[in-house]
């Protein structure tokens, strides 16, 4: 039950010309076409981004703020609230949408930033007024084995403690951008590699576009108002050797397709993971092999405790973009946009 303070708050009522919203994250993957789309909608937007962002801090202020017209840009550091407080909350806000992630799911940036900064905008938001969180979170927190896995489910949980700030926490499936590692090397020859058989891990990817018009709409929609929202796009899942087949379809050739045995990549993590003991550093490394790992074996869809498997019929669909309209253009127009960065596991 919303507080009088909330009620009287609740910009639900107002059209969006009216309804601030601070967009965190703004120059990744998701937070770009998620300022666009709030932009596109009419709303009040503030993005909030480094002075040096994008894929090795590639983009300066000037960039950053002409990638977006029509949005207040501030620039800030995410890791110190008083920087959030003065630049993205020095008037009254009434929407957070974080859309922070760690660059490359290490133990320490894991929590510097999943949890750490993202509790950083919610409490300088809080102050700020704001009534509702939009948290870009993943669909792989619900089997929890990996750092930034722990750190997201952390914070989620300080959102759904809170009585009186509204949340819509959204747990997409694979991004079209992850599934699009081998484009590069498929295109020049090499065969698609997928592990035992491609037929453990499923998923059902969603683009940029689709989920930012989701979260585009856990502002205003009543029925997202402190949900857990898991999100896949639409048609049926798909396992790695069928996006591998996809893929190939798109290239226009056979498949050539390389299955390796899960077992390849338990030494060398299992050595990780023991050198890591005595030597702090190569902790990262040991756990990017067990995110390697993961995505391997586990699917990307909603996980049924009761009958202990992943269940595609329950992960919701929405929008229009296919991954194999994807594969298409970027084998048409190259992969411009679609950078891995310190994503990248192959």
């Amino acid at each position: 039950m919303l507080s009088p303070v909330a009620l009287r708050h609740d910009f639900r009522s107002r059209p969006p010309e009216q309804v601030r919203v601070v967009v965190f994250g703004a120059t990744g993957y998701i937070g770009r076409f998620v300022v666009r789309e709030l932009v596109s909608r009419g709303y009040q937007v503030v993005a909030f981004a480094r002075e040096r962002s994008g894929i090795g801090g590639r983009q300066d202020r000037d960039q950053v703020i002409a990638d977006f017209p029509g949005a207040e840009v501030r620039f800030g550091d995410v890791t110190d609230p008083q920087s959030i407080a003065d630049t993205a909350f020095d008037q009254p806000a009434d929407v957070v949408v974080s859309c922070l992630a760690s660059r490359t799911g290490g133990r320490q940036d894991s929590w510097a930033i999943d949890h750490d900064a993202t509790l950083n905008t919610y409490r300088e938001g809080r102050r700020a007024g704001a009534a509702h969180y939009v948290l870009l979170s993943a669909i792989c927190v619900q089997k929890p084995e990996l750092e930034f896995q722990k750190a997201k489910l952390a914070f989620e949980a300080v959102l759904r403690d809170d009585a009186e700030m509204t949340h819509s926490i959204v747990r997409p499936t694979a991004f079209f951008k992850s599934l699009a590692g081998q484009v590069e090397s498929c295109r020049k020859g090499a065969p698609y590699v997928m592990f035992a058989g491609g037929e453990l891990a499923s998923c059902k990817p969603i683009s940029e576009q689709d989920l930012a018009r989701f979260m585009a709409d856990c502002i205003q929609d009543e029925s997202k108002r402190n949900q857990v929202l898991p999100i896949g796009g639409p048609g049926p899942a798909l396992s790695a050797r069928q996006q591998g087949q996809m893929l190939f379809r798109a290239l226009g050739r056979d498949p050539r397709l390389l299955s390796v045995p899960i077992a390849f990549m338990n030494g060398p993590i299992a050595v990780l993971e023991g050198l890591s003991r005595v030597v702090p550093s190569l902790q990262d490394t040991a756990e990017f092999g067990r995110i390697g790992r993961y995505y391997a074996c586990e699917s990307m869809l909603v996980w049924d405790h009761d009958a202990g498997r992943y269940d595609a019929d329950a992960t919701p669909s929405y929008g229009e973009d296919t991954l194999e309209q994807f594969f298409d253009r970027v084998v048409r127009d190259g992969m411009a946009g679609q950078e891995l960065g310190d994503a990248a596991l192959f």
